[in-house]
């Protein structure tokens, strides 16, 4: 979820969401490089990424989800 999201309560929900099914969250400072990551040229104020079991970067995501509960913690 970008940070820098006017207004930021379009975004306080997710959180709350993220939370209560206990799915790892991240804010980063610019809904620019947010959009520029997700490979758009737009600005992007939150965005998901999901794998299945065949998925060549499951290990990648699982490594990054880790590392995101690491910082909760």
């Amino acid at each position: 979820m970008a940070a820098d999201t006017e207004p930021l309560e379009i975004l306080l929900h997710l959180p709350l969401l993220a939370e209560d099914k206990n799915v790892p969250y991240v804010f980063v400072p610019s809904k620019q490089a947010l959009g520029r990551a997700c490979g758009v040229t737009r600005p992007v104020i939150a965005c998901s990424v999901t794998s299945n079991e065949a998925s060549q970067l499951k290990s990648q995501i699982q490594q990054l989800k880790d590392a995101i509960e690491k910082l909760l913690i």
